[in-house]
């Protein structure tokens, strides 16, 4: 296919006008051909008069559907009686000038005697062939606002989908920052408390244990920044943050502070939220050690159910009141913090989250979330 056939395939395509002229030149000649071959030879009228007539009837054919043509796009998209009954009327009179044209052309140049009385037949067969020419025309008309319509369905449901994936892009940003958010606000809390100790140590001039805790804190400030809070990490993992974290905690209670890990070798590669244990056993030192002389006990224990993989902080801080109000005041920021995380990355009922008053004192916190286990390639 050469370059200038195929620039006019694209013009035609690109161009109802082009189509529609296309159509009718193809339509009509078409014609010529079938009335050659089925009556001219079949008469034997091979002379110059019966072959002029041919090509002469299909131009005044073209003429005449072209009138034709306006009148179907003027009462496009009219009722459709009014419109069924006017087309049928212009195709009856349209037929009929037409077999006028065709039988005073064709006397003209042959003048052959009589043909009023073959008004009939050559009127019939002028009658058919508008009644074909308008099939067409309104099977293409149709065909076309069709393809319009499938068209513009297919752009809709783009759009749609397009639209779709811009929300979804978006809800994931917005999830993304909040669960950012969410983890950095774990830092500044613990990080001032942390700052004032290593200050307390150094003014009573313990260099080795302000120095120990620095380390810790630059180490636990490492892994901080180095996991993405979006992404989840083993337990193992989680125990391993939360060491250095307590290894900073032992530095500034001393042997007030006592640690009692009990993780099941069955949950170590289950996946949690890094830094999920944080601010529930940062609320522990806070509200059940640091407020007791004699100090107390942080429990922290994991294990998996088949299903779910169960995470339990627990302390023995001061025994809960029956409403919950006053104790729970000054928790509800770290334990808001750690249900909004679990909401991010769980949604509302893929989670539970429950609170329990231990006798003779302290809490229970019990995380259920859904088991899933880091891949073993």
């Amino acid at each position: 296919m050469t370059t200038t056939t195929a620039r006019f395939i694209d013009s035609v395509r690109s161009s109802r006008r082009k189509q529609f002229w296309l159509l009718q030149g193809a339509g009509w000649f078409g014609l010529c051909f079938i009335t050659f071959f089925s009556l001219t030879l079949w008469y034997d009228q091979l002379d110059w008069p019966y072959l002029a007539h041919i090509f002469l009837q299909a131009l005044l054919g073209l003429l005449l559907s072209l009138p034709l043509h306006l009148l179907y796009q003027a009462l496009w998209g009219k009722p459709i009686l009014l419109q069924l009954l006017l087309d049928s009327a212009a195709v009856a009179i349209t037929a009929a000038l037409w077999t006028a044209l065709r039988l005073v052309t064709f006397y003209w140049l042959t003048r052959e005697p009589n043909l009023l009385q073959d008004f009939g037949g050559w009127y019939f067969g002028s009658l058919m062939i508008f009644l074909c020419w308008s099939a067409i025309y309104f099977s293409i008309r149709f065909y076309l606002l069709f393809q319009s319509e499938h068209d513009h369905l297919i752009e809709t449901e783009a759009w749609a989908e397009s639209e779709k994936w811009k929300r979804l892009e978006a809800e994931s940003a917005a999830r993304e920052s909040q669960l950012k958010m969410l983890r950095y606000q774990l830092t500044p809390h613990f990080l001032f408390n942390t700052l004032n100790a290593i200050a307390a140590l150094v003014q009573v001039q313990q260099s080795d244990d302000a120095h120990k805790m620095i380390v810790n804190l630059s180490n636990f400030l490492r892994l901080s920044l180095d996991h993405n809070p979006t992404a989840k990490i083993t337990v193992e993992q989680e125990i391993a943050a939360l060491m250095l974290y307590l290894n900073i905690e032992k530095a500034r209670f001393g042997e007030r502070l006592h640690i009692d890990l009990d993780v099941a070798e069955t949950a170590k590669q289950a996946l949690v939220p890094s830094l999920l244990y944080q601010p529930l056993v940062e609320n522990s030192i806070k509200y059940a050690i640091a407020m007791n002389e004699d100090g107390g006990t942080i429990r922290v224990s994991a294990r998996d159910s088949g299903e779910q993989l169960l995470l339990e902080v627990e302390d023995t801080g001061p025994q809960l009141q029956a409403s919950g109000a006053k104790p729970l005041s000054g928790r509800k920021i770290g334990l808001q913090n750690t249900i909004e995380r679990l909401n991010g990355f769980y949604g509302k009922q893929n989670y539970r989250f429950d609170m329990q008053p231990l006798a003779p004192s302290g809490l229970k916190i019990s995380i259920a979330i859904p088991l899933e286990e880091f891949p073993d390639y």
